[in-house]
């Protein structure tokens, strides 16, 4: 994954500990909605303000079959762009931004997909409504195109980061005691929140929780500071993806293999966020992620041998290392942590294919743009979009920057003209829901970052 850190322990989860290996058991197929009779209504909204999900103060941990459902959308309206200077006035982003919203005016309420079906979440037992927090502190970058998103539910962010701690310390044994400050300042809880405001439920936002904590053990161990080197990678990250794709193998040879699985801190982690994942999504949601976490590794891959053959890759080169080694794992599984499904032949249309590239394309490059002071601080070379612009287009280490952002700014453009045309192509209310989730999880995504203030500073270019 992108820049990854170290991630330590309190009081156990009430949930039991997962078997070793847990089968990919049928999960509940869930019927699709009816096809929205006013599609291009729904795309034709062209009012500036963008509608977001409103955090829910609601602890619900239960996980029941997963509903089929559109996400819950907040009434409350928030500028479409917190950069004045460049805001996006094209006809694909309009319309994108009624893929966010959906339709408004006289006649139309019967047509709104959130309000319709908007699942009723209890509040906390004996728990009064949490106050409104303040906004988080952080600095975006100066002119990059994003959007903002309301604060995340606190009580919900408190949850989340308590038990992904109590995970990781009592369950997978994740990281040494010296490593918790950094645990700590990852902000697991928040951006999970932030990114996933419609989970239903707090262990929905669990499942992403693990996966991603395990994924950046993963790339830490054995990619970066913490014992990681290029050297030998290939091999260790295929034993790690067994824990997620399973081997097959002869009764001889199987338990050996499964006691490898506890071997070390990734695939102990790994293998535990698999087995819960498995058990609340359906086979084919499963099958993506074990999918999109090959690509991970295969990006990986590239990386290292770079990095051993000392190749200084050409701009367009790294560009197509990222597209692969990135965050497209997270929000793949949007639908899966919205307690729904997008069918199988919906997810693997060539267009929705390209809106979940640029989503991954556009939140690795903010990655990118957040992460550069801190890397260039870090022992060795790391490779990032402006280190890569300033060698190989000879600019300066600013100008290569602010290229950067350029370069950010047009992939997200891209991935929300291609949302909207998909929105347009194939109205179905699956489609629609899992096109705003992930357009959530890019705007999360970027939210975090700038306000982790512990991780990230910006450069002194402005």
């Amino acid at each position: 994954m992108p820049d990854s850190g170290p991630l330590g322990p309190s009081h156990r989860e009430q949930r039991p500990t997962p078997p070793t290996v847990v089968p990919d058991a049928p999960a509940p197929v869930v019927p699709d909605l009816p096809v929205t009779p006013a599609a291009s209504d729904f795309l034709a909204a062209l009012h500036p303000p963008v509608t977001l999900p409103a955090a829910q103060s609601s602890l619900r941990t239960s996980l029941p079959s997963p509903p089929s459902l559109p996400s819950t959308r907040s009434s409350r309206p928030i500028p479409a762009s917190v950069v004045p200077d460049t805001p996006d006035t094209r006809a694909a982003g309009f319309a994108f931004q009624g893929v966010l919203r959906g339709p408004t005016g006289l006649g139309t309420s019967s047509l709104d997909l959130a309000g319709k079906y908007k699942p009723s979440l209890p509040d906390p037992v004996n728990a009064a409504p949490a106050p409104p927090a303040p906004p988080a502190e952080g600095r975006a970058v100066p002119g990059l195109y994003h959007h903002p998103v309301p604060e995340p539910d606190p009580v919900r962010v408190e949850e989340v980061s308590r038990r992904i701690k109590c995970w990781a310390e009592d369950e997978v044994q994740l990281y040494p005691k010296e490593w918790e400050g950094q645990f700590d300042g990852f902000s697991v809880g928040r951006y999970m929140v932030v990114c996933h405001p419609d989970a239903p439920t707090v262990d929905h936002l669990m499942l992403a929780a693990r996966l991603m904590v395990a994924e950046n053990a993963l790339d830490d161990c054995y990619c970066e500071d913490h014992g990681g080197s290029p050297v030998g990678l290939g091999g260790r990250l295929l034993l790690a993806h067994t824990a997620l794709d399973h081997v097959h193998t002869t009764a001889e040879y199987t338990p050996a293999w499964q006691e490898s699985l506890t071997s070390d801190a990734p695939r102990r982690a790994y293998r535990s966020a698999m087995d819960y994942f498995v058990r609340a999504a359906t086979p084919s949601q499963a099958d993506r992620y074990r999918h999109d976490m090959a690509r991970l590794h295969m990006g990986y891959l590239a990386e290292a041998a770079w990095a051993q053959t000392g190749h200084n890759p050409e701009v367009w080169e790294y560009l197509a290392m990222r597209q692969f080694n990135n965050f497209r794992p997270c929000p793949t599984i949007t639908d899966t942590v919205g307690g729904y499904e997008l069918p199988a032949d919906l997810h693997a249309r060539p267009d929705m294919q390209r809106v979940i590239a640029l989503a991954g394309n556009a939140t690795t490059i903010v990655n990118d743009l957040y992460s550069y002071t801190k890397e260039l601080d870090s022992p060795g070379r790391h490779l990032n979009l402006p280190v890569v612009i300033a060698e190989r287009e000879q600019l300066s280490e600013r100008d290569a920057y602010l290229k950067a952002v350029e370069v950010h700014n047009e992939l997200q453009r891209a991935f929300e003209a291609a949302a909207a045309d998909l929105a347009q192509a194939c109205p179905l209310p699956a489609v629609l829901r899992f096109l705003r989730g992930v357009a959530t999880w890019v705007d999360g995504n970027h939210d975090w970052h700038r306000t982790n203030t512990y991780r990230y500073s910006l450069p002194d270019f402005w």
